[in-house]
């Protein structure tokens, strides 16, 4: 009996179109993978990634082929760097015979942190986003990351006698550029920049830390994106970028809630 590949089937994608249209993205969406991401020690982070992989489509032909999209994540060995999320994009590209396209994988990732007093190590969850684009000779990598963090307010540190209220604060940083930035890094600028960054396991001296933390950093929700924003200025691997900061009040049923966007 022939192999599947050696039946005379029609190939009905394979008819030439006559619309002239060109389709900008076409392929499969919101794939359910596992993946593996190298961490910025050289260790490896498996999660499991939400996936879309897309390529332009010349106005003359009637339609690509997805298995050729499966085929080539399945193939996938390595785990996902900067490097080798390129060279994805690349086998992608030849696969389907494409001059352009696209992908993006959405995907927790965990980073092991220890608690500033007691050392007691624990897992934080971070929710992340990467994406590659190729069009002709050009490369553009996006990546976003959310970290929670800890805000306190200046206003109500300066009004009240016995305290400030404080915020869970959501912020999120997307940065565009010729190679993607490491996760870890992102993160920690996010971090460095709140009131006081947030931990999965404290015991009782580690929360007099990031208590009394945040009360010696106050931070408006203005003042989170901005400073961001100044060290996302500095960094010439950022063509451009975009910082979000969600504070979810503790004394209002609303959000405070700021954006700096700015390409360089």
């Amino acid at each position: 009996m022939n192999a599947p590949e050696q039946w005379l089937l029609p190939d009905v994608q394979a008819i030439a179109d006559r619309r002239n249209v060109f389709i900008n993205h076409v392929g499969v969406k919101s794939l359910v993978h596992p993946v593996r991401v190298s961490a910025a020690d050289g260790s490896v982070v498996s999660t499991v990634a939400t996936i879309d992989m897309t390529v332009g489509l010349p106005p003359a032909v009637k339609g690509t082929h997805m298995s050729r999209f499966i085929e080539v994540l399945q193939q996938a060995d390595h785990a996902v760097n900067a490097e080798t999320f390129g060279q994805l994009l690349s086998r992608m590209l030849q696969r389907l015979g494409a001059e352009s396209g696209m992908i993006e994988m959405r995907f927790p990732y965990f980073i092991s942190k220890r608690a500033p007093v007691s050392g007691v190590a624990s897992l934080l969850d971070y929710q992340v986003r990467l994406r590659g684009e190729r069009a002709g000779d050009r490369t553009l990598f996006t990546t976003q990351v959310a970290v929670p963090a800890t805000s306190l307010c200046p206003c109500s540190k300066e009004i009240s006698e016995y305290g400030a209220h404080n915020q869970r604060s959501h912020i999120t940083i997307t940065v565009q550029g010729e190679q993607a930035l490491a996760i870890e890094e992102l993160a920690g600028i996010a971090e460095q920049e709140a009131s006081c960054e947030v931990y999965g396991l404290l015991k009782r001296p580690d929360e007099k830390y990031v208590t009394e933390r945040a009360y010696d950093n106050p931070k408006f929700v203005e003042d989170l994106v901005r400073d961001i924003a100044l060290r996302l200025d500095a960094d010439d691997r950022v063509r451009a970028y975009t910082v979000e900061a969600e504070n979810f009040e503790s004394i209002h049923n609303h959000s405070a809630y700021a954006l700096v966007e700015r390409s360089k």
